[in-house]
């Protein structure tokens, strides 16, 4: 599915970001999902020849849930303490499954949208609870949020019709992904891409 008609550059940089960022957030990594890696080599295959697209690697492929703040504005006290409510409200939150196909284009990236959305939604309230038990403000918004996972950025401006054309050469069959923790890592994306560390995994479930 198109939604734009033109692509844009998704690397610009976002205020306070630059080359040596470290930014806290809590993703979903799918670092054994071997379903999703299959879809995602189809996809790739298929894209390999689009210009102005940056393919992104299994290890790459994360859902991005809730930010806290770059590293050097986090102290060491307040992060343990989040992590620590993180985890017992996690504990009431089961594991589940998602499943993603078809792509979409929107400006800066093509993603597939995870469905259902109820159990990724689930977790991030979970965590902004446990974010707002420590700080007076949670950052970003409660609302608007929709758990995709991306397998293309953009690095250039263009048309998006030769992007629906190489999706529309795809044919395959739906990937079904596990997720039974959520991770707190340190991001960062020096190299035109999203690149990060594991501080702490978070099991679901308890």
């Amino acid at each position: 599915m198109t939604l734009t008609d033109r692509m844009a550059n998704h690397w610009w940089w976002r205020p306070g970001w630059g080359p040596g960022s470290r930014f806290y957030t809590f993703h979903f990594t799918f670092q054994q999902a071997n379903d999703l890696h299959r879809l995602a080599a189809d996809y790739r295959r298929a894209l390999a020849d689009v210009d102005g697209l940056d393919l992104v690697p299994d290890e790459s492929l994360h859902l991005t849930t809730q930010g806290l703040n770059f590293v050097d504005r986090v102290p060491e006290g307040e992060l343990r303490a989040i992590l620590t409510a993180a985890q017992q409200r996690l504990a009431a939150v089961p594991p589940f499954e998602m499943t993603v196909h078809r792509p979409e284009i929107t400006p800066e990236a093509i993603r597939w949208e995870a469905t259902p959305s109820n159990p990724p939604a689930a977790v991030r309230t979970a965590l902004r609870d446990a974010i707002g038990s420590v700080w007076d403000t949670v950052p970003e918004p409660a609302d608007g949020f929709g758990p995709h996972i991306t397998i293309a950025y953009s690095n250039a401006d263009g048309p998006a019709a030769p992007v629906q054309a190489a999706l529309d050469t795809v044919t395959t069959e739906p990937a079904t992904v596990r997720v039974d923790q959520v991770e707190l890592i340190v991001l960062h994306r020096d190299r035109r891409m999203y690149e990060w560390e594991v501080h702490t995994q978070l099991p679901l479930g308890g």
